[in-house]
């Protein structure tokens, strides 16, 4: 089955990815505190909470920035396209949960490095299945549009690829220290927020 029909797809992906980025914000629990004093060393204490949604953040936006930029290229999708895409937002809509866990454990000793492990693993798994759709994508080209200058684009895969060396890396850095394996995640986050999925165009059409 092939459509021509993205706009479903997008609004779809769009709301799974708005719902996910609003979640993070419930872990962030307003301190108790008697004085100025007390509440700031309760604010203090919830820092692991503040790293926490601040890396997830960065993660589900920078994958929906990258997200977009696929989908403003693509002018049909298949039925093979449509579950990868499904199995992408199944991982982007549970990464609420392991931030949770990671906030309430990055100070537990040993059920941080578990709560960084299982963070770790969640992202691995986004970063096969992102690689999955791009690579099936560019396989053939016959769901980009007449923009796409598809042998360079199967050629841009590496992007991608990075992700899949890294963050296998970070479930095992969570066993060494979870706050280093949490911060290699955000500065990933920024390196694919600069160094964004940008799909090769022809220089003409037609």
């Amino acid at each position: 089955m092939e459509t021509t029909d993205t706009g479903r797809i997008e609004a779809f992906s769009d709301g799974v990815f708005a719902i996910a980025i609003t979640l993070l914000v419930l872990e962030l629990r307003i301190p108790q505190g008697h004085g100025a004093a007390e509440l700031w060393r309760a604010l203090g204490a919830q820092w692991p909470s503040y790293f926490a949604y601040v890396v997830s953040f960065l993660v589900i936006g920078v994958v929906w920035v990258n997200h977009h930029t696929l989908f403003a290229h693509l002018a049909r999708v298949d039925r093979t396209l449509m579950f990868l895409n499904l199995l992408l937002l199944m991982l982007i809509s549970v990464l609420p949960f392991p931030t949770a866990l990671v906030a309430q454990n990055l100070r537990n000793g040993s059920a941080a490095n578990v709560a960084a492990a299982v963070y770790g693993g969640v992202m691995v798994g986004q970063a096969v299945l992102f690689s999955a759709f791009w690579n099936y994508a560019t396989r053939t080209g016959r769901c980009f549009d007449e923009r796409v200058d598809v042998p360079a684009a199967r050629a841009a895969r590496w992007r991608f690829e990075l992700g899949l060396v890294v963050y296998p890396l970070t479930v095992g850095l969570a066993f060494l220290s979870a706050p280093a394996a949490l911060a290699v995640h955000g500065l990933l986050a920024l390196y694919y927020g600069f160094n964004q999925v940008r799909v090769p165009l022809l220089d003409r059409v037609g």
